[in-house]
């Protein structure tokens, strides 16, 4: 069973918010009866009427993505650039869970679960997200303490982040980052600050989530143990 306003709003008819002022307003009815009250649920053989149209949900859909560098994490773009949506073929409407930077690869959500975004994209969820970065130069210990134990942004001091120096190269490092805020850019200004400005950058894992076996550009259907345990997760947070 789930709320009538939530099932209004995956069936495209309005915003949650809005639905429950459709509701309040005696404009939905549920088995041949005006529901007004907004704490109505609904079940899955229950026929539910807007306006006197029948109402039919879309099915819930959850993708992985490995996204490409030069993809924008948008459901479109005025410009014409091409999208994470693009390049899932899906017939329900599909948005990205958060972002990534268009110059930033790795793995991303898109679904058109509203409820299980929100919660994935709410401030209060942090969930870890495990970056690979190629930074230009050689990268000490005592620069990566600092960002270890939270380094001052902009924005204000991060949290301690896991941080592990995987390699060097001539001119370069390479270094696996764990973060668990969202901020925007947060990984590449967390080196600009340390002076190691990013070249590559590419998430792996978020939250239990990883990119093995998902090649650049591909995607993936959750599997429902999955989708399970990341509302878990989301229910684990806010509670």
């Amino acid at each position: 069973m789930e709320r009538l306003q939530k099932y209004l709003a995956r069936a495209g008819v309005a915003s949650r918010r809005k639905s429950e002022e459709l509701i309040t307003a005696g404009r939905v009815m549920v088995n041949g009866e005006t529901v007004t009250e907004l704490g109505a649920r609904v079940q899955a053989d229950d026929v539910v009427w807007f306006d006197g149209e029948l109402v039919v949900p879309e099915r819930l859909e959850y993708f992985l993505l490995n996204k490409l560098s030069d993809v924008i994490c948008a459901v479109s773009d005025k410009r014409g650039q091409k999208t994470v949506v693009d390049l899932i073929e899906s017939p329900v409407r599909l948005f990205p869970v958060g972002r990534l930077d268009r110059d930033t690869t790795g793995i991303i959500i898109l679904t058109n679960d509203g409820t299980l975004a929100h919660s994935l994209m709410h401030p209060s969820f942090e969930v870890d997200k495990v970056y690979k970065a190629e930074v230009e130069g050689e990268v000490t210990e005592s620069e990566l303490d600092r960002l270890r134990n939270g380094i001052e942004l902009e924005d204000g001091l991060t949290a301690p982040a896991v941080v592990l120096l995987m390699g060097k190269r001539p001119g370069g490092s390479f270094v696996e980052v764990a973060i668990h805020e969202g901020r925007k850019r947060q990984v590449r200004r967390m080196f600009d600050a340390i002076g190691h400005p990013v070249w590559k950058l590419h998430r792996k894992r978020y939250a239990m989530l990883t990119d093995n076996g998902l090649a650049p550009g591909e995607s993936r259907q959750l599997t429902g143990e999955e989708v399970m345990a990341l509302r878990k997760l989301a229910e684990g947070k806010k509670s």
